[in-house]
């Protein structure tokens, strides 16, 4: 017989966290979606203690809506304190995060914010679990938003494209686990079934929108240098997931 549970999703009605109270739905646990949309502020706390009562587990997909650092970072030092101050409180058994390859790694931008979210949520007081998962199949999209005009130029960085879908299944899994992560065990990594290059994923999408795409080094980028080494790539214990981005894209109406 398994085991149900309450969650608390922060960043519920989000483009992950909508796929996670999805899974957790289907699974037959109780999803208490936490977002302003629903009454709850993790930054200033409203409605959160509410939302934690009786809750078992936390999982936190709750993000920054631009790539400012500083602003990012502020968000998520204030968010990780105060999930682990109210979630203390209500006791739950954990909290679950969803976080980026090659965050540990990053010295600016919005990776340089994801570091500082792992650094501030990990110590305590409650265990919790991290999950690192390649830039979602959506990001190529957010990529060609924030150009104006027919030509788009996006960085021809190697990158591991993954569906959010497939994060969300395996966020769940790790947030529900009953076994806890052995000591010494690498960080658990998601990403696409493959290496694609961004520039490329985006062709694919400019083409559909009448976008052109010219591929540029990067030079611009935070850790443009790390992204070209390919500190940003999923390591040897990663879960690969499909669908490959040229599959996803497929799908998409």
């Amino acid at each position: 017989m398994s085991t149900t549970y309450t969650v608390a999703v922060a960043g519920a009605t989000g483009r992950l966290g909508r796929h996670v109270v999805d899974v957790l739905t289907e699974q037959g646990h109780r999803a208490v979606p936490m977002s302003r949309a629903t009454g709850v502020d993790i930054i200033t706390g409203e409605g959160l203690a509410e939302a934690l009562a009786g809750a078992d587990v936390i999982i936190d997909v709750a993000s920054w809506h631009d790539s400012d650092q500083d602003a990012a970072t502020a968000f998520f030092r204030t968010s990780a304190r105060n999930l682990h101050e109210y979630g203390q409180k209500a006791r739950v058994a954990r909290i679950a995060m969803a976080s980026i390859i090659g965050a540990d790694q990053a010295t600016a931008g919005f990776l340089a914010a994801k570091k500082v979210h792992e650094e501030v949520l990990l110590p305590g007081p409650l265990p919790v679990r991290v999950l690192r998962a390649a830039q979602f199949h959506e990001f190529v999209g957010q990529l060609l938003d924030w150009q104006q005009g027919d030509v788009a130029y996006v960085p021809a960085l190697p990158t591991q494209l993954v569906a959010c879908r497939a994060v969300a299944e395996e966020l769940v899994a790790v947030a529900l686990s009953p076994e806890e992560p052995a000591p010494g065990t690498p960080v658990p990594e998601i990403a696409g079934p493959r290496q694609e290059i961004m520039a490329e994923a985006a062709r694919l999408l400019g083409a559909r929108r009448g976008i052109k795409v010219v591929g540029v080094d990067g030079a611009g980028m935070p850790d443009a240098e790390l992204a070209a080494a390919g500190a940003f790539l999923p390591g040897p214990h990663a879960k690969l997931a499909g669908p490959t981005f040229q599959d996803w894209l497929d799908t998409q109406p």
